[in-house]
């Protein structure tokens, strides 16, 4: 039995969780929670016994100096907890750390128990993949689920995915299995530029989760980060013909596949959020912030989609083993972005992937 002296009642409370590592491509899911935390002032309540479930040699402890006293900080998965007030109230429960090394079905578990003591309603679990997308477009979220009734009532894709995954896959089916509903939300992001962080892809996950939990979230200094990081990355792409000739091919792509739903559902998507926020609806954003401990940062990047890596040039990371998980179909190629199925390799998709959305990934 888990027992959660000192948190108070929640009102409609929802989970939303994100693991570093495999998959969370550009750090994108991981701040974006971690973002929620410092923005609503989060006040963590938990952290589970890092012994249980990291490999140390994996994800190092890290030595610090507190006013001259050597302080530890272990790798480790904490639980905050945020109000929201307005018009319309509802509480999240914040899961932010490390994909597990070890135990993951009691890892789950543990996590479930929580949810079920403070009454958690949803969960939504955030990942990012690598796939073949421009960085020019919009970022592809893709939003899958292994209820079909879920699916049917909050138009999502149901997951058709087989295949390896990781945390966010297992977590998925883990809620299906208790009951709960829940929710993946992938975010597409380009592996020519995969190195984190990526504020465009954490702010597209935001909007998202705004749209699925009707919620308006404060996004601080995230659109000016995400315009900043997109011209960074144009002018890096203008100093490479090759990596330009290629992003070229990646737009024509996209847009020849999107075509038909650019004056629809997307665009009425985007008026929606727009008059939501000119009327200035929903809580204020609050200062403050409580960080998880971290592991590698680097440990999922990989290859693009075939293993054919374009790094930008002025900036090109090594690869590594690492990868962005269980995810959906990323922006526009994610059959492409893995080897022969839609989903969760290193740097493209995971367990629960939106089978057809445009690019690879899965929950």
């Amino acid at each position: 039995m888990i027992e959660l002296d000192g948190v108070p009642e929640l009102v409609d409370p929802v989970m939303v969780a994100a693991f570093e590592g495999w998959n969370d491509a550009g750090d994108a899911a991981s701040t974006a929670v971690a973002h929620l935390d410092s923005e609503w002032k989060g006040e963590v309540f938990a952290a589970l016994d890092a012994e249980d479930y990291y490999d140390f040699q994996v994800n190092r402890p890290t030595v610090w100096l507190d006013g001259g006293v050597r302080k530890i900080t272990w790798p480790t998965t904490r639980l905050s907890v945020v109000r929201v007030g307005g018009d319309k109230p509802r509480d999240l429960v914040l899961v932010r750390g490390i994909e597990p090394s070890m135990r993951w079905r009691s890892f789950c578990n543990e996590l479930l128990g929580f949810a079920h003591e403070l009454g958690v309603e949803l969960v939504v679990i955030l990942g990012a993949l690598l796939g073949d997308t421009p960085h020019t477009r919009p970022v592809p979220v893709s939003g899958v689920t292994s209820d079909p009734d879920l699916a049917r009532t909050m138009d999502l894709e149901e997951t058709k995915y087989e295949g390896p995954t990781g945390i966010v896959g297992i977590l998925q089916e883990a809620c299906t299995h208790a009951g709960v509903p829940a929710v993946s939300l992938w975010a597409a992001v380009p592996h020519y530029v995969s190195q984190p962080p990526n504020p465009k892809a954490t702010l597209a996950l935001l909007n998202r989760l705004e749209d699925l939990i009707d919620l308006r979230i404060p996004l601080g200094e995230l659109p000016e980060d995400a315009r900043a990081w997109q011209v960074g990355v144009d002018q890096l792409a203008a100093e490479d013909s090759e990596v330009a000739e290629y992003v070229q091919t990646l737009e024509e792509a996209r847009d020849t596949a999107e075509l038909p739903e650019a004056s629809g559902e997307a665009i009425a998507r985007e008026f929606e959020r727009y008059l939501r926020r000119r009327d200035g609806s929903g809580p204020a954003a609050a200062p403050g912030s409580h960080a998880t401990e971290s592991g590698d940062p680097a440990s999922y990047l990989r290859d693009g989609p075939g293993g054919r890596a374009r790094p930008l040039r002025p900036q090109r990371p090594e690869p590594t083993d690492g990868a962005a998980g269980d995810t959906p179909d990323a922006a526009g190629d994610a059959e492409d972005s893995t080897d022969g199925s839609a989903g969760e390799s290193p740097g493209t998709a995971d367990s629960n992937e939106p089978p057809d959305s445009s690019e690879s990934s899965e929950d």
